[in-house]
């Protein structure tokens, strides 16, 4: 690993499933980090007996420098977000007074949250980021590494720079197989439309592969899928498929090729540690709000600006809403609610 200014610490702003993960990886490989949680529990176990990764990728435990947003001092060159999408712009506002002059963002969340960041501090600090390898917060102190999966890290505008390939050497010490695009919106549009039907599982108590893989739900998968694909095509961006999810054929509305989709996506996701979505977790376990406005309400609302119907999204969005609310339980019920808006 390099020294000098090269070496300089990385502000990893979210120690969760993301970040955690990042920050012990870097770490053990002797990349200086520097953790930010809100949880006091995790930075201090963090800081003590350290952060323990387990799971069937790797299992180790990595003593991390950790602080609270109110304890954190100094100005960092490169910062990693990783703190769920619905935070994010709180997050910036606790996190750019430590921001070098010279400094840029990674987003390395689920969503476009680019496009926010970008806003707050200008595309030529912000650096793309897709990230779909499993993972779970469990307690202070203990994240579950679920499966290794796509990695892609690229510029806003396509090009190829230092501090991407810089960053990509980093994510490689996580997942050997990541890659730099001159696309990243095709990927983070690519995952947008494979989040929403994350969504959809997460309406039920079952495993992704289980809620995801019953014939009769299919064209629930297949709507939501062909609506996100139809408002990336509006955004002028051809999405990139990953570990199974192939955004032609939602597209197209191909039906063998959507099946031949969907069971690769069964696959992939039987073989992961991490049985349920974080949006099943959330709603489930930890009884919180999900990220359904920064991800699902956000495709409605982009459009509502191209003018294009989006049905299932909507249908999916108020769902959600109504189980965070305490309206309705989660229920495979309420997945063969949205079949008949589907067909």
């Amino acid at each position: 690993m390099k020294t000098g200014a090269e070496n300089d610490p990385i502000l990893i702003w979210g120690a969760g499933a993301i970040g955690g993960i990042l920050g012990a990886f870097f770490a053990r490989a002797g990349q200086a980090v520097q953790m930010v949680d809100i949880v006091e529990e995790h930075v201090d176990a963090m800081r003590g007996e350290g952060l323990l990764i387990e799971g069937p990728v790797e299992e180790f435990r990595q003593q991390l420098p950790a602080a609270t947003p109110a304890t954190l001092s100094g100005r960092y060159r490169r910062v990693i977000l990783a703190v769920k999408a619905h935070h994010t712009q709180i997050a910036l506002d606790m996190l750019l007074p430590h921001l070098s002059d010279d400094g840029y963002i990674v987003s390395a969340q689920n969503g476009m949250n680019e496009r926010q960041i970008a806003a707050r501090v200008g595309a030529h600090r912000t650096l793309g980021c897709f990230v779909n390898f499993s993972a779970d917060w469990l307690e202070p102190g203990r994240i579950l590494y679920g499966n290794r999966a796509a990695v892609a890290l690229g510029e806003l505008d396509g090009s190829m720079s230092d501090r991407l390939q810089e960053m990509h050497s980093l994510f490689s010490l996580v997942e050997p197989d990541a890659v730099m695009t001159d696309n990243i919106w095709g990927y983070l549009w690519g995952k947008m439309g494979y989040g929403s039907l994350l969504f959809a599982t997460a309406l039920t108590p079952e495993s992704m592969s289980d809620a995801m893989d019953p014939a009769e739900y299919r064209v629930v998968y297949a709507a939501l899928g062909r609506e996100v694909m139809q408002l990336a095509a509006a955004d002028g961006v051809q999405p990139i498929g990953f570990n199974g999810f192939d955004p032609d054929a939602f597209r197209t509305g191909n039906t063998e090729q959507i099946d031949t989709s969907i069971d690769t996506m069964v696959a992939h996701n039987r073989k992961t540690a991490k049985t349920h979505s974080g949006i099943y977790r959330d709603l489930a376990i930890r009884k919180r709000k999900t990220e359904v406005d920064a991800q699902v309400g956000i495709l409605v609302e982009i459009g509502r600006q191209f003018d294009i119907a989006t049905p299932a999204l909507k249908a999916l969005y108020g769902l959600i809403r109504d189980i965070e609310d305490g309206k309705r339980e989660q229920s495979s019920d309420l997945l063969k609610a949205m079949v008949p808006l589907c067909n």
